[in-house]
């Protein structure tokens, strides 16, 4: 398992997390049976989806700090990525249905709510998610964990959310105190259309990328150059003709296995010999980027590279 990274400390932001969207569940639920609102209804189970996601990520990153064992050969970090999925997957129906739900609601005659309270409601959701957002991005800059950087763009969309529907009520409110006030009730349901829409892509690309990691894609190609640079920059010492590397991110991990094609001037007495090439291009690689594992071969024919 790779080392150098702050277990308490992440598990002490999820805690956070959860007890956040606990307080915002409740406050979000409460709001909208005072004010009949279907966009702060959405806004509450959004809120509850990162409450039972943080359930399940608290117990997931107790478990990718264990070590290899004979269940999981390779450790237990391929489950953040899967995780990350989920919760891309969930948060993605959860849009769908509320923009469907809006778009009928749009042809029965829209939607009242009290926009008075509502307003209310937006400002104190707005301010406390983008708040937690940036809390949890500031602290996960130590850290390697994919679990706190999805947990915060978590945040982050619904901050978004939260802002757009004080935008929205705002704007039903003076609707109400107008000529135009038969449109009010038009305000909440494309509200919660717009919203869903604009939400789509992020969690889409969460998604997109969570599956690449799960179906072990190789990282793009600008990334395995730079890679594969500082390899080759950490066996200068050894006379190879070509180094052959894959490269496969899971969850917090990077893992390398490098196959070295060494030419005839290549030549050791000892297996410690070879240890020692292999120690010292690890530590090289794993003090520029902690979050690498490497394993190294050393052969003459090419195509057992292959």
């Amino acid at each position: 398992m790779a080392t150098g990274f702050h277990e308490k400390k992440e598990k002490s932001l999820l805690r956070l997390s959860l007890f956040m969207a606990t307080v915002f569940v409740f406050v979000a639920f409460g709001f909208a049976l005072i004010t009949q609102s279907g966009a702060i209804l959405f806004d509450g189970v959004y809120s509850l989806i990162p409450f039972f996601m943080a359930l399940l990520t608290l117990k997931v990153a107790n478990l990718v700090q264990l070590p290899d064992d004979d269940r999981f050969h390779f450790g237990y970090t391929a489950i953040e990525p899967t995780l990350n999925l989920f919760k891309s997957l969930i948060i993605i129906a959860t849009c769908l249905y509320a923009v469907i739900d809006a778009v009928n609601s749009l042809f029965t005659g829209g939607n009242g709510a009290k926009y008075g309270f509502a307003m209310a409601y937006g400002l104190f959701a707005t301010v406390g998610c983008f708040g937690v957002a940036a809390f949890m991005k500031f602290h996960s800059k130590s850290l390697r964990s994919d679990l706190v950087k999805v947990d915060a763009h978590t945040w982050l969309v619904d901050g978004i959310l939260s802002a757009s529907i004080l935008l929205g009520f705002a704007i039903a409110y003076f609707l109400e105190k107008s000529v135009y006030v038969i449109y009010a009730p038009y305000v909440d349901p494309i509200l919660l259309i717009a919203l869903g829409l604009c939400i789509l892509p992020i969690p889409g690309k969460i998604m997109l990328d969570s599956l690449k990691e799960v179906i072990n894609k190789a990282p793009p190609e600008a990334v395995s150059l730079v890679i594969e640079k500082k390899l080759k920059q950490s066996l200068s010492a050894v006379p190879f003709e070509h180094v052959e590397v894959r490269i496969s991110k899971s969850g917090r991990d990077i893992y390398l296995l490098v196959h070295i094609i060494v030419d005839e001037s290549f030549g050791l007495t000892t297996i410690t010999e070879l240890d020692d090439i292999r120690k010292r291009s690890e530590a090289i690689m794993r003090q520029w980027n902690p979050s690498i594992l490497m394993d190294i071969l050393f052969i003459c024919d090419p195509d057992l590279a292959d």
